[in-house]
């Protein structure tokens, strides 16, 4: 059988097209999510900013800062600066979305400090895997059109690479918005039902990052199957 890499085939709809549907409708879904609940504020009229400051000092990391960010929805914990930075639709924000988001970026820098294990393999991966996702997907495109096998097994141990760090960030992400769950309802910054809302935008976000998980497992094994055929 010749080497080649078909784009539409019968592996296509199972491993390419279904996780690409789950992962757009998982976006879809951490949007409208996070928009419904931007319209209920804590009853203390607290900021995300606010939230965020009052739970590294208590957690003792006053050295964290906490900047704002551009864009929407692109919080994250930046461990090289030890700052978190909170998006334009979050940072001033009294919602209880925002509070739900902004625990889950101090609940990363609480795993940073107490050496969670799942997030320092994480990052040692991440080098690797901005490399890897990058070139795998043309690497195997030209092993399959120029039927260099060796290339192709190339572009499998770099992919490999990539959904082994998808599998990692799983755990990271849910230990976080765990951490974040904990933290709001023991220091009561949030009523229960205000904690509950929180915590449905919390759920929308983490399925993001399993659909994503499910889109990148998909291509790889779609990848071995179709070299799997071209070896039989």
């Amino acid at each position: 059988m010749p080497l080649y890499y078909p784009f539409f085939d019968n592996t296509y709809l199972v491993f390419v097209l279904i996780p690409l549907l789950i992962s757009i409708w998982a976006s879809m879904r951490v949007n409208t999510t996070f928009k419904k609940y931007s319209q209920y504020s804590n009853s203390r009229n607290l900021s995300a900013a606010e939230v965020t400051r009052m739970i590294l000092d208590r957690n003792g990391q006053q050295d964290v800062r906490v900047e704002r960010v551009g864009g929407n929805l692109t919080d994250h914990y930046d461990p090289r600066s030890n700052t978190i930075r909170l998006s334009e639709s979050v940072y001033d924000s009294t919602s209880c979305a925002a509070i739900g988001v902004a625990a889950h970026e101090a609940g990363h820098a609480a795993q940073h400090a107490k050496g969670y294990i799942p997030i320092k393999i994480r990052n040692a991966l991440v080098p690797v895997a901005n490399v890897a996702s990058y070139i795998a997907i043309p690497l195997v495109l030209l092993g399959f059109i120029m039927e260099l096998g060796g290339l192709v097994d190339i572009a499998i141990v770099l992919y490999g690479a990539v959904v082994l760090f998808s599998l990692v960030t799983l755990p990271v992400e849910f230990n976080a918005s765990r951490r974040a769950v904990v933290t709001l309802d023991e220091y009561g910054i949030l009523t229960e039902e205000e904690n509950a809302a929180a915590k449905k935008v919390l759920h929308a976000a983490a399925m993001t990052y399993v659909a994503s998980t499910l889109v990148a497992l998909g291509s790889f094994l779609r990848i071995l199957v179709l070299f799997g055929r071209r070896r039989d």
